[in-house]
């Protein structure tokens, strides 16, 4: 289900404060955006304390590069950026693919058939998503959780709108081909070429 909620920027004065150092209105850019940032995180790292370790480090990231921020993009748009690198690097860190626990999958699914009407669906469409490499995951919850169009999905992840698309028809080919029981795309899908047009 995507969260169908546009989440509004902050206001002009909270943001030119915190650009400035304060810490309150600091602490209310946190407190705004946290729960959109907590979703793509989780996601991506697949372990709550490591979500936690990573956002602290997007805050400290955001702190002291918030003056620079320019605004040629949304400011939500610069946090995820923030918070999609970052997680990438605790990824890079510890080399090897996550499996994502308590994944939920209706949440994440793309378009089409809801395949989550039984509960031995739900567990296999969670079996799948957690097999996913994180930059498919990432696409999945830009795109398919917080309903991101590919333009904005592609700025967050600093990759062409063409390889936003790419990563997600893939992971759409892997979730339904794996659901119906071939797991052989699934085996591919961490060595899969994207387009990047």
């Amino acid at each position: 289900m995507r969260d169908a909620r546009p989440q509004s920027e902050l206001t002009q004065a909270t943001l030119k404060a915190a650009s400035g150092g304060d810490p309150k209105a600091f602490t209310t850019l946190v407190e705004h955006y946290d729960r959109r940032l907590r979703v793509l995180a989780f996601h991506l790292l697949g372990d709550p304390n490591q979500t936690d370790d990573a956002l602290q480090d997007v805050y400290v990231k955001a702190f002291r590069a918030l003056s620079g921020f320019a605004g040629r993009s949304a400011l939500s748009t610069w946090l995820s950026r923030i918070t999609y690198t970052t997680c990438m690097d605790h990824l890079r860190r510890r080399s090897r693919l996550v499996l994502v626990p308590d994944l939920e999958p209706q949440e994440a699914l793309p378009d089409g058939p809801d395949p989550t009407d039984d509960l031995s669906d739900r567990r296999r469409v969670r079996d799948v998503l957690r097999r996913l490499p994180p930059e498919q995951r990432a696409v999945v919850v830009l795109v398919g959780v917080q309903g991101l169009d590919y333009a904005q999905a592609a700025e967050i992840l600093g990759v062409p709108s063409g390889t936003v698309a790419s990563r997600l028809s893939t992971a759409r080919t892997t979730l339904r081909s794996a659901l119906r029981g071939d797991d052989a795309p699934l085996i591919a899908a961490g060595t899969t070429e994207e387009v990047s047009s």
